[in-house]
């Protein structure tokens, strides 16, 4: 009974596979590397506004919530110990930094 569950599970994943499949053909010429760099010519735009906009702010966020539980947690250990670690919330401030600034530079290096 479990073998044939599976083996209906597996050819409805390969029909949808080869009805939902299609074939990319160059703009007629045959000329692959014409059609694949206009292709990305046009994504690039919304992949460096999707990254802009959503990854790099969700990035900055993550990074700044470490960086001040860090603090936090190096303060509390301060008051226990005496002693102040400066090198986990420097390389988080750093880290935090360069994610802020990333977007006027980092295109440029890319090469979009």
């Amino acid at each position: 009974m479990q073998k044939k569950k599976i083996m209906a599970v597996f050819v409805t994943v390969l029909a949808l596979c080869c009805l939902l499949a299609t074939t990319a053909f160059a703009a007629g010429t045959g000329d692959v590397a014409g059609a694949v760099e206009s292709t990305w010519t046009t994504a690039s735009d919304q992949i460096k506004s999707v990254v802009n906009k959503v990854v790099f702010p969700a990035i900055d966020l993550i990074l700044a919530v470490f960086f001040f539980a860090k603090i936090g947690m190096a303060y509390f250990d301060f008051r226990k110990s005496g002693q102040f670690e400066w090198t986990a919330p420097a390389i988080l401030f750093a880290c935090l930094v360069f994610t802020l600034t990333a977007p006027t530079y980092i295109w440029s290096i890319i090469g979009i």
